[in-house]
């Protein structure tokens, strides 16, 4: 671990300022409907408290654009959070001002205060310093344990951290960047790149990072179909991205030099008339799609060599579906090979998946505690990999 984090500083008889991420899904009736993220920094909050610190946790929840809006209030999370933890969670109604600083104020050691959602300020995501300042008066040492925001530079992440002279990882934090870095400095061989989704802009940049780092690319989702046209093939009325075809093509020629293929299209694919229409559903051999039908998951071909790749596998990283998952006609292709990375885990081979759509489908088949890593940020885990900077990683302070 390149960064300090909490078990580096003294805690007792300090205030520690926590940027945790607390951005989780809730009912109509406004109740915390998945408690993942808030699980995920438990072992941080447990850590802090026991060591004597008060604790003053931020976050956001949603996309309020700066404005308060009551169906995105975090106090629905303090209550939740108070009945994970056997400390008392506190909340205030505003996450600076008058009422927030008495609230900080008068906490004691072992007590824990959540502010109101920090989005609920424009200052926020504009990484505003006054802003910034204000929120570093709320403690003398500052935490960052919100991995799903440290590609961001916003004022809670990055901007704060400009005020403290430690700036430490909570546990979270240091197992995400431990897992992915880790698939960058010293993967286990063979190490497979399974990537999906639909969009191929968001990934070109990740799949050109891991073309000279791993043995294999295995492409699905609706990102494959923009590879087909970058190389001649039918793609019918599929989605493509038009600008990345380029790029695409490029990639392609990369991983022609050498004497083994490194990335791998579906060689078959099932298609029916729209992705939330399966009248017309049938599975064709790639290049061979009707003109009038539209691809929606890997064939049972693309299943077993893809499965076969990863069979091999000692090191194994899953971004993305292979369909349109959310259609359980569409689905088999994603449930398979989520299937075939758990079995690998239990093999010995080290998995990490990253992304809402991946985690989300390992939900559904109760698969996540048979991987070895699940990302919590599907948008830092995608930067990192991709060999960018994560403004909330590199603020924090370095191990000497």
């Amino acid at each position: 671990m390149r960064k300090r984090t909490l078990r580096d500083v003294e805690l007792a008889g300090r205030r520690v300022l926590m940027r945790v991420d607390f951005n989780v899904p809730l009912s109509k009736r406004g109740d915390v409907t998945d408690d993942t993220r808030i699980r995920a920094a438990l072992p941080s909050i447990d850590y802090a408290v026991a060591g004597g610190a008060s604790l003053v946790l931020m976050s956001h929840l949603g996309r309020p654009k700066g404005q308060k809006n009551p169906s995105m209030s975090l106090k629905v999370v303090a209550y939740h959070l108070g009945g994970l933890i056997d400390h008392p969670v506190k909340f205030v109604e505003d996450c600076v001002g008058d009422e927030a600083q008495r609230a900080v104020l008068a906490l004691k050691p072992g007590e824990i205060l959540l502010l109101e959602n920090l989005r609920f300020h424009e200052e926020e995501t504009a990484n505003d310093t006054g802003f910034a300042e204000l929120l570093s008066r709320f403690g003398d040492l500052y935490a960052n344990d919100a991995f799903g925001t440290a590609h961001r530079a916003h004022a809670s992440t990055e901007g704060v951290t400009r005020y403290f002279e430690e700036r430490v990882a909570g546990f979270l934090m240091e197992k995400e960047l431990e897992a992915l870095e880790g698939l960058l400095s010293e993967p286990k061989r063979p190490f497979v790149a399974l990537i999906g989704g639909a969009k191929v802009s968001g990934k070109i940049g990740l799949i050109g990072n891991l073309l000279d780092r791993v043995d294999r690319v295995l492409i699905g989702g609706g990102m494959a179909y923009t590879f087909f046209k970058a190389v001649g093939l039918e793609v019918g009325a599929s989605l493509v991205d038009e600008e990345s075809l380029d790029l695409c093509r490029k990639v392609m020629d990369r991983s022609a030099g050498g004497d083994e293929k490194r990335i791998f299209l579906p060689v078959d694919t099932v298609v029916a008339k729209g992705i939330d229409d399966d009248s017309g559903l049938r599975t064709v051999s790639t290049g061979d799609m009707p003109e009038d039908l539209v691809g929606v998951d890997i064939g049972r071909k693309t299943i077993d060599v893809f499965s076969g790749e990863l069979e091999k596998a000692k090191t194994i990283f899953w971004n993305g579906p292979m369909g349109v998952f959310e259609e359980p006609s569409f689905a088999e292709g994603t449930k398979r090979i989520a299937r075939t990375v758990a079995e690998m885990t239990g093999r010995g081979a080290t998995t990490v998946v990253g992304g809402g759509d991946s985690v989300a489908a390992l939900g559904q088949l109760h698969l996540k505690e048979k991987i070895t890593h699940v990302s919590t940020g599907g948008g830092a885990s995608l930067e990192l990999l991709e060999g960018k900077k994560l403004p909330g990683v590199e603020a924090l302070s370095d191990r000497t």
